[in-house]
Protein backbone atom coordinates (compact mmCIF):
# COMPACT_ATOMS: atom_id res chain seq x y z
CA UNK A 1 0.00 0.00 0.00
CA UNK A 2 1.34 3.38 -1.02
CA UNK A 3 2.31 5.97 1.96
CA UNK A 4 -0.44 8.89 2.79
CA UNK A 5 -0.33 12.12 1.02
CA UNK A 6 -2.17 15.09 1.36
CA UNK A 7 -4.15 15.65 -1.97
CA UNK A 8 -3.66 19.55 -3.17
CA UNK A 9 -6.73 22.40 -2.89
CA UNK A 10 -7.53 22.01 -7.03
CA UNK A 11 -7.78 18.12 -6.37
CA UNK A 12 -9.50 18.54 -3.15
CA UNK A 13 -12.27 21.04 -5.37
CA UNK A 14 -12.64 18.60 -8.36
CA UNK A 15 -13.50 15.48 -5.91
CA UNK A 16 -16.20 18.09 -4.50
CA UNK A 17 -17.49 18.96 -7.48
CA UNK A 18 -18.62 15.46 -8.65
CA UNK A 19 -20.78 16.20 -5.72
CA UNK A 20 -22.38 19.26 -6.75
CA UNK A 21 -21.08 19.46 -10.55
CA UNK A 22 -22.99 16.48 -12.53
CA UNK A 23 -23.71 18.24 -15.41
CA UNK A 24 -23.85 22.00 -17.24
CA UNK A 25 -27.51 22.08 -15.41
CA UNK A 26 -25.48 22.35 -12.29
CA UNK A 27 -23.82 25.24 -13.07
CA UNK A 28 -26.67 27.01 -14.42
CA UNK A 29 -28.57 25.88 -10.95
CA UNK A 30 -26.14 26.93 -8.09
CA UNK A 31 -25.32 30.56 -10.37
CA UNK A 32 -28.79 31.34 -10.76
CA UNK A 33 -29.84 30.15 -7.36
CA UNK A 34 -26.84 32.74 -6.29
CA UNK A 35 -28.52 35.43 -8.53
CA UNK A 36 -31.98 34.49 -6.39
CA UNK A 37 -30.57 34.86 -3.30
CA UNK A 38 -29.16 38.16 -4.18
CA UNK A 39 -32.44 39.91 -4.96
CA UNK A 40 -31.86 39.95 -8.79
CA UNK A 41 -35.22 41.48 -10.25
CA UNK A 42 -33.62 40.41 -13.88
CA UNK A 43 -31.67 37.13 -14.95
CA UNK A 44 -29.44 36.13 -18.15
CA UNK A 45 -28.28 32.89 -18.88
CA UNK A 46 -26.40 32.68 -22.19
CA UNK A 47 -25.51 29.42 -23.47
CA UNK A 48 -22.93 28.30 -25.94
CA UNK A 49 -19.96 26.38 -26.99
CA UNK A 50 -21.96 22.75 -26.58
CA UNK A 51 -23.05 23.60 -23.02
CA UNK A 52 -19.48 24.40 -22.22
CA UNK A 53 -19.86 27.66 -21.89
CA UNK A 54 -21.84 29.22 -19.43
CA UNK A 55 -22.93 33.03 -18.69
CA UNK A 56 -25.09 33.89 -15.83
CA UNK A 57 -25.98 37.81 -15.44
CA UNK A 58 -28.14 39.44 -12.80
CA UNK A 59 -29.00 42.80 -11.45
CA UNK A 60 -28.79 41.62 -7.66
CA UNK A 61 -26.88 43.20 -4.47
CA UNK A 62 -23.28 42.15 -5.78
CA UNK A 63 -20.48 40.63 -4.13
CA UNK A 64 -18.55 43.15 -1.77
CA UNK A 65 -14.80 43.68 -2.94
CA UNK A 66 -13.44 42.76 0.08
CA UNK A 67 -15.45 39.08 0.45
CA UNK A 68 -14.60 38.61 -3.42
CA UNK A 69 -11.93 36.27 -2.69
CA UNK A 70 -13.40 34.88 0.27
CA UNK A 71 -16.71 33.71 -2.22
CA UNK A 72 -14.61 31.76 -3.95
CA UNK A 73 -13.31 29.13 -0.96
CA UNK A 74 -14.35 26.53 -0.22
CA UNK A 75 -17.74 26.72 2.24
CA UNK A 76 -17.25 30.16 2.52
CA UNK A 77 -21.19 31.44 2.31
CA UNK A 78 -22.94 34.78 3.35
CA UNK A 79 -26.37 32.62 4.10
CA UNK A 80 -25.45 31.08 7.08
CA UNK A 81 -23.23 31.28 9.88
CA UNK A 82 -23.63 28.78 12.76
CA UNK A 83 -24.82 25.34 12.75
CA UNK A 84 -28.27 26.63 14.03
CA UNK A 85 -28.86 28.36 11.00
CA UNK A 86 -29.08 25.03 8.98
CA UNK A 87 -32.38 24.34 10.86
CA UNK A 88 -33.48 27.81 9.36
CA UNK A 89 -32.32 28.17 6.18
CA UNK A 90 -34.63 30.43 3.75
CA UNK A 91 -31.82 30.95 0.95
CA UNK A 92 -31.34 28.32 -1.96
CA UNK A 93 -28.07 28.36 -1.61
CA UNK A 94 -25.96 27.75 1.96
CA UNK A 95 -23.36 25.05 1.61
CA UNK A 96 -20.98 27.64 0.45
CA UNK A 97 -19.61 24.56 -2.04
CA UNK A 98 -20.58 25.86 -5.60
CA UNK A 99 -18.16 28.51 -6.55
CA UNK A 100 -14.85 26.59 -5.17
CA UNK A 101 -16.71 23.26 -7.12
CA UNK A 102 -16.66 25.03 -10.51
CA UNK A 103 -13.75 27.08 -10.53
CA UNK A 104 -11.93 23.64 -10.10
CA UNK A 105 -13.54 22.32 -13.66
CA UNK A 106 -13.69 25.31 -15.60
CA UNK A 107 -12.04 28.85 -16.17
CA UNK A 108 -14.45 31.60 -14.52
CA UNK A 109 -14.35 35.49 -14.54
CA UNK A 110 -16.55 37.06 -12.50
CA UNK A 111 -17.51 40.95 -12.80
CA UNK A 112 -19.54 42.55 -9.96
CA UNK A 113 -20.59 45.87 -8.02
CA UNK A 114 -22.29 46.47 -5.24
CA UNK A 115 -24.22 49.60 -4.76
CA UNK A 116 -22.16 50.94 -2.25
CA UNK A 117 -19.18 51.36 -4.45
CA UNK A 118 -18.72 53.51 -7.85
CA UNK A 119 -16.10 50.55 -9.44
CA UNK A 120 -16.49 46.92 -9.76
CA UNK A 121 -14.32 43.76 -9.43
CA UNK A 122 -13.58 41.53 -11.63
CA UNK A 123 -11.82 38.13 -10.67
CA UNK A 124 -10.13 35.47 -13.00
CA UNK A 125 -10.38 31.65 -11.89
CA UNK A 126 -8.07 28.53 -13.33
CA UNK A 127 -7.60 25.83 -11.44
CA UNK A 128 -8.67 27.26 -8.19
CA UNK A 129 -6.28 30.04 -8.19
CA UNK A 130 -7.86 33.48 -8.18
CA UNK A 131 -6.69 36.62 -9.38
CA UNK A 132 -8.11 39.95 -8.68
CA UNK A 133 -8.99 43.44 -9.91
CA UNK A 134 -10.69 46.82 -10.19
CA UNK A 135 -13.12 47.56 -13.15
CA UNK A 136 -16.01 49.16 -14.40
CA UNK A 137 -19.51 47.54 -14.10
CA UNK A 138 -23.15 47.77 -13.37
CA UNK A 139 -24.28 47.31 -10.09
CA UNK A 140 -24.62 42.96 -10.29
CA UNK A 141 -23.30 40.56 -10.99
CA UNK A 142 -21.73 38.46 -13.95
CA UNK A 143 -20.27 34.99 -13.98
CA UNK A 144 -18.56 34.21 -17.14
CA UNK A 145 -17.84 30.13 -17.07
CA UNK A 146 -15.69 28.99 -20.40
CA UNK A 147 -14.60 25.35 -21.11
CA UNK A 148 -16.60 23.75 -18.30
CA UNK A 149 -14.58 20.54 -17.50
CA UNK A 150 -11.92 21.30 -19.62
CA UNK A 151 -9.60 19.63 -17.18
CA UNK A 152 -11.65 16.61 -16.50
CA UNK A 153 -12.11 14.44 -19.81
CA UNK A 154 -13.80 11.33 -17.85
CA UNK A 155 -16.37 13.68 -17.05
CA UNK A 156 -16.48 15.33 -20.54
CA UNK A 157 -17.09 11.83 -22.16
CA UNK A 158 -19.91 10.97 -20.21
CA UNK A 159 -22.23 14.39 -21.13
CA UNK A 160 -25.13 13.81 -23.19
CA UNK A 161 -25.22 15.46 -26.43
CA UNK A 162 -25.33 18.92 -26.34
CA UNK A 163 -29.48 18.99 -26.72
CA UNK A 164 -30.54 16.79 -24.23
CA UNK A 165 -28.15 18.98 -21.92
CA UNK A 166 -29.57 21.98 -23.16
CA UNK A 167 -32.57 21.06 -22.40
CA UNK A 168 -32.26 19.49 -18.38
CA UNK A 169 -31.16 24.20 -18.91
CA UNK A 170 -34.38 24.63 -20.41
CA UNK A 171 -36.53 22.46 -18.13
CA UNK A 172 -34.47 24.15 -14.62
CA UNK A 173 -34.91 27.79 -16.39
CA UNK A 174 -38.59 27.38 -16.77
CA UNK A 175 -38.93 25.57 -13.08
CA UNK A 176 -37.11 28.67 -11.88
CA UNK A 177 -39.55 31.08 -13.51
CA UNK A 178 -42.89 29.30 -12.52
CA UNK A 179 -41.75 30.12 -8.75
CA UNK A 180 -40.24 33.31 -9.32
CA UNK A 181 -42.49 35.43 -11.40
CA UNK A 182 -41.60 38.29 -9.98
CA UNK A 183 -38.22 37.86 -11.82
CA UNK A 184 -37.78 38.36 -15.39
CA UNK A 185 -35.74 35.47 -16.99
CA UNK A 186 -34.12 35.63 -20.16
CA UNK A 187 -32.46 32.23 -21.70
CA UNK A 188 -30.06 32.15 -24.78
CA UNK A 189 -29.00 29.33 -26.99
CA UNK A 190 -25.76 30.10 -29.32
CA UNK A 191 -27.56 33.79 -29.70
CA UNK A 192 -30.94 32.87 -30.16
CA UNK A 193 -33.58 33.43 -27.66
CA UNK A 194 -35.50 30.48 -26.61
CA UNK A 195 -37.25 31.59 -23.58
CA UNK A 196 -38.32 35.14 -22.08
CA UNK A 197 -40.37 36.14 -19.06
CA UNK A 198 -41.21 39.33 -18.20
CA UNK A 199 -41.44 39.36 -14.23
CA UNK A 200 -44.49 40.99 -13.74
CA UNK A 201 -45.23 38.98 -10.59
CA UNK A 202 -48.37 37.38 -12.12
CA UNK A 203 -47.96 33.71 -12.24
CA UNK A 204 -50.65 32.95 -15.05
CA UNK A 205 -49.01 35.37 -17.58
CA UNK A 206 -45.66 33.48 -16.38
CA UNK A 207 -47.69 30.07 -17.15
CA UNK A 208 -48.64 32.12 -20.81
CA UNK A 209 -45.12 33.42 -21.44
CA UNK A 210 -43.20 29.81 -21.42
CA UNK A 211 -46.01 27.85 -22.34
CA UNK A 212 -49.12 29.07 -24.34
CA UNK A 213 -52.69 31.09 -23.74
CA UNK A 214 -54.54 27.79 -24.07
CA UNK A 215 -52.84 25.67 -20.93
CA UNK A 216 -54.45 28.49 -18.45
CA UNK A 217 -58.32 27.85 -19.14
CA UNK A 218 -57.29 23.86 -18.48
CA UNK A 219 -55.71 24.92 -15.41
CA UNK A 220 -57.50 25.78 -11.67
CA UNK A 221 -56.27 27.87 -8.49
CA UNK A 222 -54.84 26.65 -5.61
CA UNK A 223 -54.84 28.05 -2.20
CA UNK A 224 -54.83 26.95 1.09
CA UNK A 225 -53.71 27.85 4.74
CA UNK A 226 -53.31 26.98 7.40
CA UNK A 227 -52.79 29.77 10.48
CA UNK A 228 -52.20 27.76 13.83
CA UNK A 229 -49.33 25.30 11.69
CA UNK A 230 -48.37 28.57 9.47
CA UNK A 231 -48.30 26.27 6.15
CA UNK A 232 -49.54 27.95 3.09
CA UNK A 233 -49.56 26.05 -0.25
CA UNK A 234 -50.45 28.21 -3.46
CA UNK A 235 -50.11 27.63 -7.62
CA UNK A 236 -52.40 26.04 -10.11
CA UNK A 237 -53.26 22.39 -10.55
CA UNK A 238 -55.16 20.95 -14.03
CA UNK A 239 -58.76 19.90 -14.43
CA UNK A 240 -59.06 15.79 -15.17
CA UNK A 241 -59.56 16.94 -18.82
CA UNK A 242 -55.95 18.05 -19.25
CA UNK A 243 -53.29 15.30 -18.77
CA UNK A 244 -49.88 14.27 -19.51
CA UNK A 245 -48.25 10.88 -20.04
CA UNK A 246 -45.72 11.42 -17.26
CA UNK A 247 -45.16 13.58 -14.11
CA UNK A 248 -42.57 15.51 -16.53
CA UNK A 249 -44.84 18.01 -15.68
CA UNK A 250 -45.34 18.51 -12.06
CA UNK A 251 -43.68 21.42 -10.74
CA UNK A 252 -43.58 21.54 -6.89
CA UNK A 253 -42.00 23.77 -4.71
CA UNK A 254 -41.22 23.90 -0.78
CA UNK A 255 -40.50 27.59 0.10
CA UNK A 256 -40.08 28.36 -3.53
CA UNK A 257 -37.26 25.78 -3.66
CA UNK A 258 -37.53 22.76 -6.33
CA UNK A 259 -37.97 19.61 -4.71
CA UNK A 260 -38.57 15.90 -5.67
CA UNK A 261 -40.72 14.99 -2.82
CA UNK A 262 -42.51 11.47 -2.67
CA UNK A 263 -45.01 13.16 0.14
CA UNK A 264 -46.01 15.45 -2.54
CA UNK A 265 -46.01 12.79 -5.37
CA UNK A 266 -48.30 10.64 -3.11
CA UNK A 267 -50.66 13.57 -2.30
CA UNK A 268 -51.03 14.14 -5.75
CA UNK A 269 -51.52 11.01 -7.44
CA UNK A 270 -54.28 9.94 -4.03
CA UNK A 271 -56.32 13.23 -5.17
CA UNK A 272 -56.33 12.60 -9.15
CA UNK A 273 -57.02 9.02 -8.70
CA UNK A 274 -60.21 7.71 -9.89
CA UNK A 275 -60.26 11.06 -12.19
CA UNK A 276 -57.68 10.89 -14.40
CA UNK A 277 -56.36 6.82 -15.04
CA UNK A 278 -53.20 6.15 -15.68
CA UNK A 279 -52.58 9.59 -17.39
CA UNK A 280 -51.47 12.59 -14.74
CA UNK A 281 -51.85 16.18 -14.44
CA UNK A 282 -50.41 19.60 -14.58
CA UNK A 283 -49.60 20.63 -11.54
CA UNK A 284 -47.49 24.12 -10.15
CA UNK A 285 -47.95 24.04 -6.62
CA UNK A 286 -45.54 25.62 -3.86
CA UNK A 287 -45.53 24.60 -0.11
CA UNK A 288 -44.79 27.41 2.38
CA UNK A 289 -43.53 25.76 5.68
CA UNK A 290 -41.73 26.81 8.73
CA UNK A 291 -37.76 26.55 8.21
CA UNK A 292 -37.78 24.75 10.94
CA UNK A 293 -40.30 22.15 10.20
CA UNK A 294 -38.54 21.07 6.78
CA UNK A 295 -35.01 19.54 6.66
CA UNK A 296 -33.61 20.55 3.27
CA UNK A 297 -30.11 19.69 4.35
CA UNK A 298 -30.05 16.07 3.21
CA UNK A 299 -28.53 15.64 -0.07
CA UNK A 300 -25.94 18.27 -2.04
CA UNK A 301 -28.34 19.21 -4.89
CA UNK A 302 -30.93 19.75 -2.03
CA UNK A 303 -33.67 18.76 -4.02
CA UNK A 304 -34.49 16.13 -1.18
CA UNK A 305 -36.57 17.35 1.68
CA UNK A 306 -37.47 15.86 5.08
CA UNK A 307 -40.81 17.12 7.09
CA UNK A 308 -40.98 17.11 10.97
CA UNK A 309 -44.77 16.10 10.34
CA UNK A 310 -44.88 14.18 7.42
CA UNK A 311 -48.76 12.99 7.56
CA UNK A 312 -49.85 16.96 8.29
CA UNK A 313 -48.16 17.93 5.08
CA UNK A 314 -49.83 15.21 3.23
CA UNK A 315 -53.18 15.32 3.74
CA UNK A 316 -52.64 19.62 3.87
CA UNK A 317 -51.70 19.27 0.27
CA UNK A 318 -53.94 16.27 -0.29
CA UNK A 319 -57.18 18.54 0.86
CA UNK A 320 -55.90 21.96 -0.90
CA UNK A 321 -56.13 20.41 -4.63
CA UNK A 322 -59.36 18.11 -3.47
CA UNK A 323 -60.65 21.71 -2.74
CA UNK A 324 -59.31 22.86 -6.06
CA UNK A 325 -61.11 20.31 -8.00
CA UNK A 326 -64.53 20.55 -6.17
CA UNK A 327 -63.57 24.80 -7.50
CA UNK A 328 -63.24 25.86 -3.38
CA UNK A 329 -60.67 28.46 -2.95
CA UNK A 330 -59.84 30.94 -0.02
CA UNK A 331 -60.81 34.62 -0.81
CA UNK A 332 -58.27 35.64 1.35
CA UNK A 333 -55.13 34.12 3.17
CA UNK A 334 -56.15 34.00 6.14
CA UNK A 335 -58.21 30.82 6.52
CA UNK A 336 -59.45 31.12 10.07
CA UNK A 337 -61.00 34.77 9.44
CA UNK A 338 -62.46 34.07 5.72
CA UNK A 339 -64.59 31.08 5.16
CA UNK A 340 -63.55 29.03 2.21
CA UNK A 341 -66.45 29.82 -0.63
CA UNK A 342 -67.68 26.96 -3.12
CA UNK A 343 -68.46 27.10 -6.74
CA UNK A 344 -70.82 25.26 -7.61
CA UNK A 345 -70.19 22.27 -9.86
CA UNK A 346 -70.80 22.96 -14.07
CA UNK A 347 -69.20 20.88 -16.63
CA UNK A 348 -65.38 21.21 -16.83
CA UNK A 349 -65.51 23.49 -19.92
CA UNK A 350 -67.63 26.19 -18.26
CA UNK A 351 -65.68 26.28 -15.08
CA UNK A 352 -62.13 26.42 -16.53
CA UNK A 353 -63.40 29.67 -17.55
CA UNK A 354 -64.62 31.13 -14.13
CA UNK A 355 -61.22 29.53 -12.45
CA UNK A 356 -59.20 32.73 -12.11
CA UNK A 357 -60.63 35.13 -9.90
CA UNK A 358 -60.97 34.28 -6.35
CA UNK A 359 -63.92 36.26 -5.77
CA UNK A 360 -65.96 35.57 -8.70
CA UNK A 361 -68.24 32.61 -7.79
CA UNK A 362 -71.16 31.16 -10.24
CA UNK A 363 -73.99 32.86 -9.14
CA UNK A 364 -77.24 31.32 -7.09
CA UNK A 365 -80.69 29.58 -8.57
CA UNK A 366 -82.25 28.84 -5.57
CA UNK A 367 -85.75 28.12 -8.01
CA UNK A 368 -83.84 25.48 -10.25
CA UNK A 369 -81.70 24.23 -7.32
CA UNK A 370 -84.70 23.91 -5.23
CA UNK A 371 -86.88 22.55 -7.66
CA UNK A 372 -84.63 19.92 -8.88
CA UNK A 373 -83.42 18.97 -5.45
CA UNK A 374 -86.97 18.11 -3.94
CA UNK A 375 -88.38 16.56 -7.64
CA UNK A 376 -88.97 13.00 -7.51
CA UNK A 377 -87.14 10.20 -9.62
CA UNK A 378 -88.35 9.71 -12.82
CA UNK A 379 -88.96 5.97 -11.88
CA UNK A 380 -90.95 7.18 -8.75
CA UNK A 381 -93.16 9.50 -11.02
CA UNK A 382 -93.56 6.78 -13.71
CA UNK A 383 -94.85 4.23 -10.94
CA UNK A 384 -96.70 6.66 -9.39
CA UNK A 385 -98.79 8.10 -12.68
CA UNK A 386 -98.88 5.14 -14.94
CA UNK A 387 -101.25 6.85 -17.31
CA UNK A 388 -101.12 10.44 -16.63
CA UNK A 389 -98.37 11.64 -19.63
CA UNK A 390 -99.95 14.99 -19.40
CA UNK A 391 -98.55 15.56 -15.78
CA UNK A 392 -94.84 13.85 -16.86
CA UNK A 393 -95.10 16.07 -19.95
CA UNK A 394 -95.80 19.29 -17.66
CA UNK A 395 -93.38 18.69 -15.53
CA UNK A 396 -90.62 17.58 -18.69
CA UNK A 397 -91.39 21.38 -19.92
CA UNK A 398 -90.98 23.13 -16.54
CA UNK A 399 -87.67 21.33 -15.95
CA UNK A 400 -86.78 22.59 -19.65
CA UNK A 401 -87.62 26.25 -19.18
CA UNK A 402 -85.55 26.45 -15.80
CA UNK A 403 -82.57 24.95 -17.60
CA UNK A 404 -83.24 27.44 -20.13
CA UNK A 405 -82.41 29.91 -17.22
CA UNK A 406 -78.98 27.98 -17.22
CA UNK A 407 -78.29 28.64 -20.72
CA UNK A 408 -78.94 24.91 -21.54
CA UNK A 409 -81.18 23.10 -23.39
CA UNK A 410 -81.36 19.44 -24.55
CA UNK A 411 -81.53 18.71 -28.01
CA UNK A 412 -81.83 14.98 -27.72
CA UNK A 413 -80.16 11.46 -27.59
CA UNK A 414 -77.51 10.20 -30.37
CA UNK A 415 -77.43 6.47 -30.29
CA UNK A 416 -78.99 6.14 -27.23
CA UNK A 417 -75.93 6.62 -25.44
CA UNK A 418 -75.07 10.59 -25.88
CA UNK A 419 -77.16 12.72 -23.96
CA UNK A 420 -76.88 16.52 -26.53
CA UNK A 421 -77.32 20.06 -24.84
CA UNK A 422 -77.47 23.87 -26.32
CA UNK A 423 -75.22 25.84 -24.16
CA UNK A 424 -73.76 29.54 -24.66
CA UNK A 425 -70.27 28.34 -25.86
CA UNK A 426 -71.33 25.73 -27.91
CA UNK A 427 -72.59 22.13 -28.27
CA UNK A 428 -72.25 19.79 -25.44
CA UNK A 429 -72.13 15.88 -25.51
CA UNK A 430 -72.64 14.03 -22.78
CA UNK A 431 -71.96 10.40 -21.94
CA UNK A 432 -75.01 9.22 -20.23
CA UNK A 433 -73.54 6.40 -18.44
CA UNK A 434 -70.25 7.94 -17.15
CA UNK A 435 -72.16 10.87 -15.88
CA UNK A 436 -74.73 8.76 -14.30
CA UNK A 437 -71.95 6.53 -12.85
CA UNK A 438 -70.05 9.96 -11.43
CA UNK A 439 -73.13 10.76 -9.63
CA UNK A 440 -74.23 7.44 -7.86
CA UNK A 441 -70.32 7.19 -7.23
CA UNK A 442 -70.61 10.07 -5.24
CA UNK A 443 -73.24 9.67 -3.47
CA UNK A 444 -72.21 6.21 -2.51
CA UNK A 445 -68.70 8.01 -0.53
CA UNK A 446 -70.93 9.79 1.06
CA UNK A 447 -73.50 6.94 2.55
CA UNK A 448 -73.38 5.57 5.74
CA UNK A 449 -75.59 3.49 5.38
CA UNK A 450 -76.65 1.63 1.80
CA UNK A 451 -80.16 0.15 1.41
CA UNK A 452 -79.89 -3.47 0.38
CA UNK A 453 -82.29 -5.30 -1.23
CA UNK A 454 -83.23 -9.05 -0.17
CA UNK A 455 -83.03 -11.78 -2.74
CA UNK A 456 -85.67 -14.08 -2.17
CA UNK A 457 -84.67 -15.86 -5.31
CA UNK A 458 -80.65 -16.11 -6.08
CA UNK A 459 -78.48 -18.21 -8.50
CA UNK A 460 -76.80 -20.39 -6.64
CA UNK A 461 -73.03 -19.75 -8.13
CA UNK A 462 -69.67 -22.04 -8.06
CA UNK A 463 -66.81 -20.34 -7.65
CA UNK A 464 -62.96 -21.63 -7.04
CA UNK A 465 -61.37 -22.08 -3.55
CA UNK A 466 -59.50 -19.40 -3.69
CA UNK A 467 -62.12 -16.85 -4.61
CA UNK A 468 -63.95 -18.36 -1.76
CA UNK A 469 -61.46 -17.81 0.52
CA UNK A 470 -61.20 -13.84 -0.88
CA UNK A 471 -65.15 -13.45 -0.52
CA UNK A 472 -64.62 -14.82 3.12
CA UNK A 473 -61.84 -12.43 3.91
CA UNK A 474 -63.93 -9.12 2.90
CA UNK A 475 -67.35 -10.38 3.91
CA UNK A 476 -66.94 -7.53 5.90
CA UNK A 477 -66.31 -5.07 4.10
CA UNK A 478 -68.93 -6.29 1.74
CA UNK A 479 -71.63 -6.10 4.12
CA UNK A 480 -70.39 -2.53 4.97
CA UNK A 481 -71.75 -1.66 1.29
CA UNK A 482 -74.98 -3.91 1.05
CA UNK A 483 -73.62 -7.40 -0.24
CA UNK A 484 -74.43 -10.10 2.15
CA UNK A 485 -72.96 -13.47 1.29
CA UNK A 486 -73.87 -16.52 1.72
CA UNK A 487 -71.62 -19.85 1.63
CA UNK A 488 -73.19 -22.67 0.65
CA UNK A 489 -71.66 -26.96 0.49
CA UNK A 490 -68.42 -27.36 -1.28
CA UNK A 491 -67.63 -23.93 -3.55
CA UNK A 492 -71.16 -22.46 -3.75
CA UNK A 493 -72.36 -18.87 -2.91
CA UNK A 494 -75.85 -17.02 -3.13
CA UNK A 495 -76.48 -13.53 -2.86
CA UNK A 496 -78.85 -12.60 0.45
CA UNK A 497 -78.46 -9.08 -0.23
CA UNK A 498 -77.03 -6.64 -2.42
CA UNK A 499 -77.32 -2.97 -2.76
CA UNK A 500 -81.11 -1.84 -3.67
CA UNK A 501 -79.36 0.29 -6.79
CA UNK A 502 -78.13 -3.18 -8.52
CA UNK A 503 -81.08 -4.91 -7.65
CA UNK A 504 -81.74 -6.06 -11.51
CA UNK A 505 -78.34 -6.98 -12.34
CA UNK A 506 -77.12 -10.55 -12.74
CA UNK A 507 -76.02 -11.86 -9.09
CA UNK A 508 -73.49 -13.90 -11.17
CA UNK A 509 -72.24 -10.40 -13.34
CA UNK A 510 -72.11 -9.02 -9.72
CA UNK A 511 -70.15 -11.20 -8.26
CA UNK A 512 -67.29 -11.80 -11.58
CA UNK A 513 -67.16 -7.86 -10.80
CA UNK A 514 -66.42 -7.91 -7.44
CA UNK A 515 -63.86 -11.09 -7.40
CA UNK A 516 -62.03 -8.74 -10.24
CA UNK A 517 -62.00 -6.12 -7.94
CA UNK A 518 -60.88 -7.76 -4.53
CA UNK A 519 -57.72 -9.60 -6.59
CA UNK A 520 -56.44 -6.45 -7.99
CA UNK A 521 -55.94 -3.50 -5.54
CA UNK A 522 -56.23 -5.31 -2.63
CA UNK A 523 -55.32 -1.65 -0.59
CA UNK A 524 -58.03 -0.16 -1.94
CA UNK A 525 -60.81 -2.56 -1.86
CA UNK A 526 -63.82 -0.85 -0.22
CA UNK A 527 -63.01 2.02 -3.11
CA UNK A 528 -63.20 -0.59 -5.95
CA UNK A 529 -66.42 -2.16 -4.19
CA UNK A 530 -67.75 1.72 -4.90
CA UNK A 531 -66.62 1.90 -8.08
CA UNK A 532 -68.10 -1.65 -9.33
CA UNK A 533 -71.68 -0.65 -7.63
CA UNK A 534 -71.74 2.77 -9.08
CA UNK A 535 -70.57 1.06 -12.36
CA UNK A 536 -73.25 -1.75 -11.97
CA UNK A 537 -76.44 0.66 -10.82
CA UNK A 538 -75.95 3.67 -13.81
CA UNK A 539 -77.57 3.76 -16.83
CA UNK A 540 -76.13 2.03 -19.29
CA UNK A 541 -75.34 2.86 -22.62
CA UNK A 542 -77.41 2.22 -26.07
CA UNK A 543 -80.34 2.74 -23.64
CA UNK A 544 -83.13 5.23 -24.84
CA UNK A 545 -83.87 7.67 -22.63
CA UNK A 546 -86.89 10.45 -22.59
CA UNK A 547 -85.93 14.26 -22.36
CA UNK A 548 -87.32 13.99 -18.61
CA UNK A 549 -84.74 11.42 -17.81
CA UNK A 550 -82.21 13.13 -19.17
CA UNK A 551 -82.75 15.92 -17.56
CA UNK A 552 -82.58 14.42 -14.55
CA UNK A 553 -79.30 12.50 -15.17
CA UNK A 554 -77.51 15.73 -15.96
CA UNK A 555 -79.16 17.57 -12.61
CA UNK A 556 -77.56 15.26 -10.99
CA UNK A 557 -74.35 15.42 -12.76
CA UNK A 558 -74.19 18.76 -12.29
CA UNK A 559 -74.26 18.56 -8.71
CA UNK A 560 -71.49 16.67 -8.28
CA UNK A 561 -68.33 17.71 -6.54
CA UNK A 562 -66.14 16.05 -9.05
CA UNK A 563 -67.44 16.26 -12.94
CA UNK A 564 -64.92 15.46 -14.87
CA UNK A 565 -64.59 11.97 -15.24
CA UNK A 566 -66.14 8.58 -13.98
CA UNK A 567 -64.26 6.54 -11.18
CA UNK A 568 -62.11 4.96 -13.90
CA UNK A 569 -60.86 8.15 -15.18
CA UNK A 570 -62.86 8.38 -18.56
CA UNK A 571 -63.95 11.79 -19.57
CA UNK A 572 -67.78 12.54 -19.09
CA UNK A 573 -68.52 15.39 -21.61
CA UNK A 574 -67.07 17.43 -24.27
CA UNK A 575 -67.92 20.43 -25.49
CA UNK A 576 -67.68 21.76 -29.49
CA UNK A 577 -67.98 25.34 -29.41
CA UNK A 578 -70.01 27.37 -31.76
CA UNK A 579 -66.82 28.67 -33.63
CA UNK A 580 -65.73 25.11 -34.81
CA UNK A 581 -68.99 24.35 -35.84
CA UNK A 582 -69.09 27.26 -38.45
CA UNK A 583 -65.55 27.23 -39.27
CA UNK A 584 -66.44 23.90 -40.56
CA UNK A 585 -69.72 25.35 -42.60
CA UNK A 586 -67.89 28.15 -43.73
CA UNK A 587 -69.99 30.72 -42.30
CA UNK A 588 -67.17 32.34 -40.05
CA UNK A 589 -66.12 35.97 -41.87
Amino acid sequence: MKRIVQLSKNVINQIAAGEVIERPYSVVKELVENSIDAGATKISIEISNECRNIRVADNGSGIHPDDIMLAFSKHATSKISSGEDLYYVKTMGFRGEALASIISISKLTCTTRTKDFDYGTKVECENSEVKKAQTGCAIGTIMDIRELFYNIPARLKFLKTSKTEFAYISELLQSLALVHPEISFALKNNGKIVMKTTGQGDLTQTIKEIFNDDIVSQLKPVLKTDKISNLKISGFVSTPDYTRSSKKDYYTYVNSRMVKCPIFQKSIDTAYRNLIGSRYPFIILNLEIPPEDVDVNVHPTKKEVRYKNPNQIFNFIHSAIDMALMNCIEKDNNINETPIQPVKNESSATLTKKSFNSDIFVENNDKIENFLTTKPKTSAVIKEFPRRESVIAEQTKFIEEQVKEKEEMIIGQYRKTYILIEREEGLEIIDQHIADERYIYEKLKKSKNLDSQLLFISDVIEISPSDKELLNTHKDKLAKFGYEIEFMSGNEVIFKKVPQLISKVSPKEILTDILANLSGDINNIEEQIIITTACKAAVKANTYLNNFQMLEIVKNWRKCEKPFTCPHGRPISKIIEHKDIAKFFQRTK
